[in-house]
C-alpha cells in the first residue's frame, strides 16, 4: 500500500487567487521593474534589448529604418493588445463605433471606416469574422506632419500593405481617420488572425520588437519617402517649439536617457552645437518650472518625478483645450476634476474619448454651481447613452452605500441573520421583506468574494465591526473614476413643456439652493419659473404671489400622464393590451425593448397576453429576449431572472 503511486499525496502550487482590489505584477516584472530603476541595461544586440524569439516581424524590426537619418520625418504609433476573452462582451462593437463617432471628419461629419480595398467597410461582417479571435490589435497613427499629408487613406494603405510584407501574411483591418484634433490621426482595427481561409487561419502573433519599433519605422519611411527630410529650418523650429512646453517632450525624453548617477553634463558638443543648445534652453525652463535643479553651469539634475509631473501638466492644459472648445465662448470656471470630493450636477456641453486607444471617456458638464467641470469616466462607460446637453449628476466613488448600513444596522453580535432581518422589516411595514433581503444577501456575497464577511452557515455572515469603512476602501479601489447618472436625456428647455415627470419638476419639489445664480444654474432657474408657467396650464399648479404650490402626488400624475400616451402608442403598434401594475404587485414577460419617454426609461415585459411598462436598470439590457420577473415598488421596480435562482437586482 505504501508503494502506491495512486494514494500518494502530491502538492501542486499554483499562483494566488485574485481577491480584488489593484492586479500585483507578476515576480518576474516586478524584477524587472527594480533592475530598470537601478539604471542596468540590457545585454542583447539590438538597440540595447534582448532579441526576440518569437512572433512575425522579427528580421523585419532589425532591419526597418536603416536608411532614415536624423532629418527623418517622425511617426508616433500607440498601439494596444486586446485579449478579447477578458474585454467585455461587446467591447469591440464599442470601439468601432468609437472611432466612427460624429465630428470626426475635416468637416466635423460622423466618421466612415475604410479598408484595404474600399471607402466604406462593413464593420459587422469585419466583427463577424474576428469573433473567435483570441486577440485583436488597436493603433493609433499619428504623423508629426500630418496636417501636410495629402490624404491620409493612401497612407494607412501603404502601411499596412508594408507590414503584410513583414509579417508575411495578409492582414484583415479596418481604419478611420480623425480630424477633430490639432494632430491628424488614423485609427486602425487589426483582427488578430492570419490571412488565408477561415478553415486555415492561425492566431496572428507579432514580434514585441515590431510593434515597439518597426511599425514605426515603417511609417517614418514612407513619410519621409512622401514629403522628403526635414529640413534644417524645420529641425530648429521644432526644438524651439519643444523648449517652451508645458508637457512632455521629445527634449524631455532625451534628458532622461542622457542622466546619470550624477546628473546631466552639457560640456560643448560641437558635432550638434544646435540641439545642445536646444537642451540647455529646456533645462533652463524645466528650472523655472521647479523640475530641475543646477548643479553648476554645465551641469543639471533631474526631480525623480519630472516626467509625471509634465505629463499631468499636459493633460491639464489639453482639459482644459477641451473645455474651451466645447463651452464655444461662454465664460466659466473651469475646474478639471480628477478626484471629486462632492456630486457635481449640470448638462452635458461636450464629450469624447480622453483615451482614444482604451476607449476612456470624458464628459464635459456646465454646472448648476456656475462651474465648468472636466470629468474623466470610467472604463468602459459608453459614451452613446450620454447625449449632449442631457442632464448628469457624477458622485465620487467609494462613497459609504445604504445597503452596507442596513447589514452594519441588521447585525447582532457580529453576525448577520437573513431570517432575523426579514423579521425586522415586516415589523417597520417593509413592502416586499424577503426582496429586500435578497439584495443585502448579493452584497453579502460580493463583500466574501473580497474577503471582507465570511459566510458561517445558509443565511449567516460573520460581519467585522469595522464593516462601512472596510467596504469604502474596497470600493474605492474598484472604481477608476466617479459614478455618472444620466438624470434626463431631454435638454433643459425641452422640458419645460414636456408632458412627463422631468428633472426640472424635481428641482422645484426640492431644495434650490444648490443653483447657483450665474453660468448654467442661472439657466435653471428661468427653466424652473417657465415650467411653473406650464404647469399653471395643465392645472397642476398656481402662483401665490412670488411662490409656486404645485398639486400633490406632482410627479406620479405627470408620469401617468406620460405612460398613457405611450401605452395608447404602443397598442396601436403591437396590437396588445397595457395591464397596468399595481404597488407591490409582480410581472413576469420577455423584455422586448425599451422606451425612453420624458418621465425616464421604461421596460416593455410581454407575456403572450399582453405588456406591461416598468422602470429600466441598465443591468437589465443584458438580459434583452429572455424571460424576466419583477415587482413594482412606487416609482420603481426589483428585477429577478428566472433562469438564475436567487439572482436578482
Amino acid at each position: 500500500m505504501a508503494g502506491n503511486d495512486e494514494n500518494r499525496f502530491q502538492v501542486k502550487p499554483a499562483a494566488p487567487k485574485s481577491r480584488g482590489g489593484p492586479r500585483s505584477q507578476r515576480f518576474v516584472s516586478q524584477v524587472l521593474n527594480q533592475v530598470s530603476k537601478a539604471g542596468a541595461k540590457s545585454a542583447g544586440k539590438s538597440l540595447g534589448r534582448p532579441a526576440n524569439t518569437f512572433g512575425r516581424g522579427r528580421v523585419a524590426a532589425s532591419m526597418a529604418g536603416q536608411r532614415l537619418g536624423p532629418n527623418a520625418r517622425r511617426v508616433v504609433i500607440k498601439s494596444r493588445f486586446v485579449v478579447l476573452r477578458r474585454a467585455s462582451p461587446n467591447s469591440v462593437a464599442v470601439h468601432l463605433r468609437y472611432i466612427e463617432r460624429d465630428g470626426v471628419t475635416r468637416d466635423g461629419q460622423k466618421g466612415q471606416a475604410y479598408g484595404a480595398d474600399t471607402d466604406a467597410v462593413d464593420l459587422k461582417a469585419f466583427q463577424e469574422r474576428g469573433q473567435n479571435d483570441r486577440h485583436q490589435f488597436r493603433f493609433i497613427v499619428s504623423a508629426e506632419d500630418g496636417l501636410e499629408l495629402e490624404d491620409l487613406k493612401d497612407f494607412a494603405r501603404q502601411l499596412m500593405r508594408r507590414m503584410e510584407i513583414d509579417l508575411e501574411t495578409r492582414l484583415d483591418w479596418v481604419a478611420v481617420d480623425h480630424w477633430d484634433t490639432d494632430n491628424p490621426h488614423t485609427h486602425i482595427v487589426l483582427n488578430g488572425h492570419t490571412g488565408g481561409p477561415a478553415s486555415g487561419r492561425k492566431d496572428l502573433v507579432i514580434a514585441p520588437d515590431y510593434m515597439a519599433h518597426g511599425m514605426r519605422l515603417r511609417a517614418s519611411e514612407i513619410a519621409t519617402e512622401w514629403q522628403g527630410p526635414r529640413t534644417e529650418a524645420e529641425i530648429r523650429q521644432s526644438l524651439r517649439r519643444d523648449v517652451d512646453q508645458q508637457r512632455l517632450t521629445g527634449l524631455d525624453r532625451a534628458l532622461i536617457r542622457q542622466a546619470g548617477a550624477d546628473g546631466i553634463d552639457l560640456t560643448g558638443n560641437a558635432q550638434d552645437r544646435e540641439r545642445q543648445n536646444a537642451l540647455r534652453a529646456r533645462l533652463q525652463r524645466l528650472e523655472g518650472m521647479g523640475l530641475a535643479e543646477r548643479m553648476n553651469a554645465n551641469c543639471w539634475k533631474l526631480k525623480p518625478d519630472m516626467a509625471a509631473t509634465l505629463d499631468a501638466m499636459g493633460q491639464r492644459e489639453d482639459a482644459l483645450e477641451t473645455m474651451r472648445r466645447a463651452l464655444k465662448g461662454q465664460r466659466r470656471e473651469c475646474v478639471v476634476d480628477e478626484q471629486l470630493t462632492s456630486p457635481v450636477i449640470g448638462r452635458i456641453v461636450g464629450k469624447g474619448l480622453a483615451d482614444e486607444l482604451r476607449d476612456r471617456g470624458y464628459l464635459v458638464v456646465d454646472g448648476i454651481d456656475g462651474r465648468a467641470h472636466y470629468l474623466k469616466l470610467p472604463a468602459g462607460a459608453d459614451l452613446a447613452e450620454l447625449p449632449v446637453h442631457g442632464i448628469v449628476e457624477a458622485r465620487p466613488s467609494g462613497q459609504k452605500k445604504l445597503v452596507d448600513r442596513h447589514i452594519a444596522t441588521a447585525a447582532r453580535d457580529g453576525l448577520y441573520k437573513t431570517a432575523d432581518h426579514v423579521v425586522q422589516l415586516k415589523h417597520a411595514n417593509d413592502r416586499d421583506p424577503q426582496s429586500t433581503v435578497d439584495a443585502h444577501v448579493r452584497r453579502l456575497e460580493a463583500l466574501r468574494r473580497a474577503g471582507i464577511v465570511e459566510r458561517i452557515a445558509d443565511g449567516v455572515w460573520r460581519v467585522p465591526p469595522d464593516l462601512l469603512r472596510k467596504t469604502q476602501q474596497h470600493d474605492a479601489q474598484k472604481a477608476d473614476g466617479p459614478v455618472i447618472e444620466l438624470r434626463s436625456h431631454l435638454p433643459i428647455d425641452q422640458q419645460v413643456r414636456a408632458i412627463g415627470a422631468t428633472w426640472l419638476d424635481k428641482q422645484l419639489l426640492g431644495d434650490a439652493s444648490a443653483l447657483s445664480g450665474q453660468g448654467f444654474g442661472t439657466q435653471v432657474r428661468d427653466a424652473m419659473r417657465d415650467r411653473v408657467d406650464f404647469l399653471v396650464e395643465q392645472g397642476l399648479a398656481e402662483w401665490r404671489g412670488q411662490r409656486a404650490a404645485l398639486v400633490n402626488n406632482l410627479l406620479a400624475t405627470l408620469r401617468d400622464r406620460d405612460l398613457a400616451a405611450a401605452v395608447k402608442a404602443l397598442e396601436q403598434q403591437t396590437g396588445e393590451k397595457y395591464r397596468q401594475l399595481q404597488d407591490g404587485e409582480h410581472a413576469t414577460g420577455i423584455y422586448r425593448r425599451s422606451i425612453l419617454l420624458a418621465s425616464g426609461r421604461f421596460a416593455m415585459l410581454d407575456d403572450g397576453m399582453g405588456f406591461t411598462l416598468v422602470p429600466w436598470r441598465p443591468v437589465a439590457e443584458q438580459r434583452l429576449g429572455q424571460q424576466v420577473s419583477t415587482v413594482m415598488h412606487g416609482a420603481s421596480a426589483t428585477w429577478q431572472w428566472r433562469k438564475q435562482r436567487g439572482i436578482s437586482i
